[in-house]
């Protein structure tokens, strides 16, 4: 029931087609207030060419406007509001999510086209802190968003498991470190080492030259550089495996820099033949000028590649893997210079699929208003944030709920749930400082209470004990304390189709904490389980929402516990 198409073509025979369905599509408006209607035309844009004011022209429209499909239309001030009919809706609306399940909202405009996700890319020999939390769980969520809508995406754990920093964590091994201390911590201890070396390289510049030259060997292929960087990426993967277990996230690449090691000469190779290459300084760059951007660096004077050779070479092959329609990189806003001129150079090799490789940035969390730094130790580990989570949750449902039915999972779920939906519910662009009261907060706009409310309406049908077939019955619900929830019921595909437009999953975060007030302020204001013509639509209602609820969740790969 495409209520809105009947507003515009409604609109338009008012209007005898002076106006495009496009334009009409463009102005309208949805009133703040459902008493002021459903949907709003603004009339000053034809003040011009009907020579009068906005509120005569909103009068005169009203008349000319076929209104028997509302249940009024109506003029208030310069604007011409219409009203739907809500039963009608109401009944159109469950049926269909009723009636699709799980299925409600998806799409097959992706065609199953391939969207690779660069996403998480933690660095090898780091734990993974707070600062990593936000690349994984946007770009899972996107991930998640486009499969909704009929793509098929491909998450790329690009790990950071090249560069020079493992010649300086080599030298600090070699320095500080011993087997057995590894064995003991693998993580911790290496975080230590690297913190150590880039305090006494600030006293002593030369630790840098060792850690460059160590780099060189292992790019060379040095057997005992070789072993070492094998085995602290080993240590290291097993850890990141924990963590994404318990966030609940799976990759389908964990193809990392170093994979490309030996991808970059063949892309160095073809620069130099399509004259893109230029010495400066000793260097190889690519001059960018035309484009407005600093020159992009593929090669140090000493032979090294950087960054950008790799992210060459990996883009290149995974347009060759993937054909994609779209190639995201869900990556820190601080890299924007940086695709810029990834994409500028891929442009000029003459790869006119550059076009859809698209950065998704997002801004940072700070800590005490400054940035999370492993190198600094100014970090918060994502374990410890995710154990305090959950360790909270477990002492909420100890107070509210002691008999809970596997509390220990619930405690999971909501605990990390709480961490991931904080996250997500913020613009993706905007910086957020970190404090760990906020994140795991049960109350207010949480992961918590959106999961709350639909434990709500679980325990609501488990006590309506409804044995028929609801599709069978009216869904025509009059409530006048229903409609809002009717209306947000209604717009969850559109929701989806915004997240995905705009790259952003706090669409979906949003959308989820309004539909949960709003039906919990039905709750409060109606009495549900009342034996009347009206129950099997109420429980319709209550039904369509904890569908809805829990599709919203789980697109943000949030679980839905049905009791808590």
């Amino acid at each position: 029931m495409n209520v809105k198409e009947n507003v515009i073509i409604s609109l338009q025979q008012g209007l005898d087609a002076e106006l495009t369905y496009a334009q009409i599509e463009q102005l309208l408006e949805v009133p703040k207030s459902s008493a002021l209607g459903d949907y709003a035309f603004p009339t000053f844009i034809l003040a011009k060419t009907w020579h009068r004011a906005p509120q005569q022209i909103a009068q005169e429209l009203v008349t000319k406007i076929d209104g028997t499909a509302f249940e009024k239309v109506v003029a208030t001030g310069a604007y011409v509001n219409f009203f739907l009919n809500k039963p009608a809706f109401a009944a159109a609306t469950l049926t269909t999510i009723l009636a699709e399940g799980t299925a409600y909202g998806d799409s097959d405009q992706g065609q199953q086209a391939n969207i690779p996700i660069d996403m998480s890319s933690p660095n090898i020999a780091k734990p993974m802190s707070m600062g990593h939390l936000r690349s994984t769980v946007i770009g899972n969520s996107l991930a998640k968003i486009y499969h909704k809508l009929g793509y098929q995406p491909i998450k790329i754990n690009y790990l950071g498991d090249w560069g020079t920093q493992f010649g300086k964590l080599i030298v600090a091994y070699h320095k500080w470190g011993s087997e057995a201390e590894i064995k003991a911590d693998p993580i911790g201890n290496l975080l230590k080492y690297y913190v150590h070396f880039h305090e006494e390289a600030l006293k002593d510049p030369e630790l840098d030259d060792e850690g460059r030259a160590w780099f060189k060997k292992l790019e060379d292929g040095d057997p005992e550089a070789t072993h070492l960087w094998e085995w602290f990426r080993g240590l290291s993967l097993a850890e990141f495996k924990k963590i994404y277990d318990r966030l609940g996230i799976d990759f389908d690449s964990f193809n990392g820099e170093a994979y490309y090691n030996d991808k970059m000469d063949p892309v160095v190779a073809d620069l130099q033949q399509k004259g893109l290459l230029q010495e400066s300084q000793g260097a190889q760059i690519v001059d960018l000028t035309a484009e407005g951007l600093t020159p992009a660096l593929i090669k140090r004077s000493d032979g090294a590649t950087l960054y950008i050779t790799r992210d060459l070479a990996a883009a290149i092959d995974r347009y060759q893997k993937y054909h994609f329609a779209k190639s995201l990189y869900v990556v820190g806003a601080e890299q924007t210079e940086h695709f810029k001129q990834l994409k500028a150079v891929l442009k000029q090799m003459g790869y006119d699929w550059a076009d859809q490789i698209i950065h998704v940035p997002f801004g940072l969390i700070t800590k005490d208003g400054k940035k999370l730094s492993t190198r600094k130790g100014n970090v918060v580990l994502l374990d410890q944030v995710l154990d305090e989570a959950v360790s909270l949750a477990q002492a909420q449902i100890a107070a509210k709920n002691p008999e809970l039915h596997d509390a220990a999972t619930v405690a999971h779920q909501v605990g990390v749930g709480a961490v991931i939906f904080h996250d997500l519910k913020n613009d993706r662009l905007d910086s957020f400082d970190f404090n760990l009261a906020e994140v795991v907060r049960f109350e207010g706009e949480t992961g918590p209470y959106v999961q709350y409310t639909n434990a709500r309406a679980q325990s609501i049908l488990r006590k309506a004990d409804f044995s028929g077939d609801l599709s069978t019955h009216s869904l025509a619900l009059a409530d006048p304390q229903a409609w809002d929830v009717v209306k947000y019921l209604a717009d969850f595909p559109n929701v989806i189709q915004r997240a995905a437009q705009g790259f952003e999953p706090s669409v979906i975060a949003k959308y989820a904490l309004r539909l949960a007030k709003a039906f919990n302020k039905y709750y409060a204001n109606s009495k549900i389980l009342v034996d009347d013509e009206q129950l099997a639509a109420r429980l319709g209602l209550v039904t369509a929402v904890s569908q809805v609820l829990q599709l919203a969740l789980g697109l943000l790969g949030v679980a839905a516990p049905e009791e808590m």
